[in-house]
Order: structure tokens, then C-alpha cells, then sequence
């Protein structure tokens, strides 16, 4: 596999996860471990970044801590014997941090530090780590193409990469009404955040690409992927299927939506050369880490 991913999570059925399958626990447990001597190297690197990217800002970000598999199980039969099994879900347990966290250390220099750390002092690599849990959508066309956006050079992450649609699910949709730099996990619904995180990838694509939500289909859950380029952060990626053509969307990118100065370029691939686009050496090495894991998990699940 290629060293800038690998595969946090895969779906175990080439259906997909629908949203009803996915569970979100959320706990103090899951935030990142602070350590007193990064914290001041944090904040000076933000502060850096926002003198020379004056257009950056930080906000509430949820925080991945790990994910598994679980049986679903109904309540007592009739006559009482024993409990019926009705399928698999997914379990994501999530903290929160924010963006300045994230640059200052699944982005910094220092990550690999915390990552040896963290492994060495508590047995989990990303324990020192903010890891923003992401989402990216495999958007596939009417006509059988997958959408990919180029990267403007103004962008923190990836400048001038072929990337796909995607960004982050946000807890200030959740909890409504609050300061974002007040939101606590207290302030939040478990059932509000699955619905957020199966949302977030839509109004992505809306916001990205200019495309009316109502030729968008229901997202199915592909898997999670991680960007090793930063330092492991992880990414939810999804199957989303929409009503239009490859020339229909490309004219309602070109109107340009509320995020169009985040790329400059849309790029259409067909389905057949997606599942083959490891082998094309020059367009691989063009897409940026999140889209390579979208990709891949995509070629894995192939869903129907």
C-alpha cells in the first residue's frame, strides 16, 4: 500500500454503512493528552501559520479515537430463548479538539515525537495528537464518473493536489446556540453527531462542487482512512451517488459555490479507471493523501 495512507477502518460488507448502522460514544476519555512542554510550541505555531495564512481560523473539531465492530442484538425472543442477532455496527468514540491543535501536532514537526511518545508512555501513538476526524465523499455521476476537485495553492493542507470533495464534521451544527469555543462534549447528542457526520460529507459537496442536495443520494460509509503525512489523522470516506451528469455538474461547479476559492479545477474519472488508478503512476502521485485513502477504500469495498 502506498506509505502516505493506510486503513483505519474497512466496511465488512460491500454494502456500505448506512447512517442507522453507525453509533457514536462520546467521553472526556477520548480527547487529546496534553503535554505541558508542546503547549506553548502550539499556540506560537498557530499564531505563525495566521500571519502567513491570514485567511486560516480555528474551530471545533471532533476527535477520533478508535473505531470497532459490534453485533446488534434484539430484545428476548418469544418463549425467552436467548437474544437474536440483527447485524453489525460501527462504534466511533470521539472527544473533541479544534484545528489549531491539529496543525500543531499531527502537523508539526514534532508529531513524529509525540507519536513515539505516546506509544512509549501509553501504549497508543496518537494519545499526544489532536487527529480531527475528517470526511470525504467518492461522488460518483449519472454517467458513471467520479468527482475530484483540484486544490487551490492558497488551501493550508495540500496546495495544488487533486483531492476529493470533503472537510469536517462540525460540532457547532450540533450544539446549536453555543460559542464554539465554549462547546463541551455535555453540549452534545450522540444521535445529533451521527446524523452530523453523515450531513457534513453533503453539505460539503454542496458547498465545494455547488450542487442542490436533492440530487444527492443518502451517503453510505466506505470506511476510515489515515493520512500519514499527518501523522496518522483520519478521515470517514463515503460512497455518494448523484443524479447528475459529468457536463451537469461541472457547469453548476463553474456558477461556484460558498467554498469555490478552495480549488480551481474540477476532474472527472471514470468509474473503471478509479479502480485501476494505482497503477496510473503520474495521476496517482497527483492526488493528496485523503483522496489516495478514499480511493483505496473504495477499490477495497466496491460497493454495488
Amino acid at each position: 500500500m502506498d506509505p502516505d495512507i493506510s486503513i483505519m477502518f474497512q466496511s465488512p460488507s460491500s454494502r456500505g454503512l448506512s447512517e442507522d448502522r453507525v453509533r457514536v460514544e462520546l467521553s472526556p476519555r477520548y480527547n487529546r493528552r496534553p503535554l505541558p512542554q508542546y503547549e506553548a510550541r502550539i499556540a506560537e505555531s498557530w499564531s505563525q501559520r495566521c500571519q502567513q495564512n491570514p485567511w486560516l481560523f480555528n474551530g471545533s473539531k471532533f476527535r477520533i479515537h478508535s473505531a470497532s465492530l459490534e453485533r446488534e442484538e434484539s430484545g428476548e425472543e418469544e418463549g425467552g430463548e436467548g437474544r437474536q442477532e440483527r447485524g453489525v455496527l460501527l462504534r466511533l468514540r470521539l472527544g473533541l479538539t479544534c484545528y489549531r491543535d491539529f496543525m500543531g501536532t499531527n502537523w508539526a514537526p514534532w508529531a513524529a515525537v509525540l507519536q513515539q511518545r505516546g506509544l512509549g508512555e501509553l501504549g497508543d501513538s496518537q494519545a499526544y495528537l489532536a487527529e480531527p476526524l475528517g470526511v470525504g465523499a467518492m461522488l460518483l455521476t449519472a454517467d458513471d464518473s467520479f468527482v475530484f476537485l483540484k486544490r487551490s495553492e492558497r488551501v493550508g493542507e495540500a496546495p495544488g493536489k487533486i483531492d476529493i470533495p470533503g472537510g469536517h464534521p462540525e460540532p457547532k451544527a450540533v450544539a446549536v446556540g453555543i460559542p464554539e469555543e465554549s462547546i463541551q462534549l455535555k453540549d452534545l447528542s450522540e444521535e445529533l453527531v451521527v446524523q452530523e457526520l453523515f450531513f457534513s460529507v453533503l453539505a460539503e459537496i454542496r458547498d465545494e462542487v455547488n450542487l442542490p442536495l436533492h440530487s444527492l443520494h443518502k451517503p453510505i460509509l466506505l470506511g476510515i482512512a489515515r493520512n500519514n503525512t499527518s501523522a496518522g489523522r483520519a478521515s470517514a470516506e463515503f460512497y455518494i451517488r448523484c443524479s447528475l451528469t459529468s457536463e451537469e455538474v461541472k457547469h453548476f461547479y463553474w456558477e461556484g459555490g460558498p467554498e469555490a476559492q478552495e480549488s480551481t479545477n474540477i476532474v472527472f474519472i471514470k468509474r473503471e479507471d478509479v479502480l485501476r488508478l494505482e497503477e496510473n503512476a503520474l495521476l496517482w502521485s497527483e492526488l493528496c493523501p485523503s483522496a489516495k485513502g478514499a480511493v483505496k477504500l473504495y477499490s477495497l469495498v466496491q460497493p454495488v
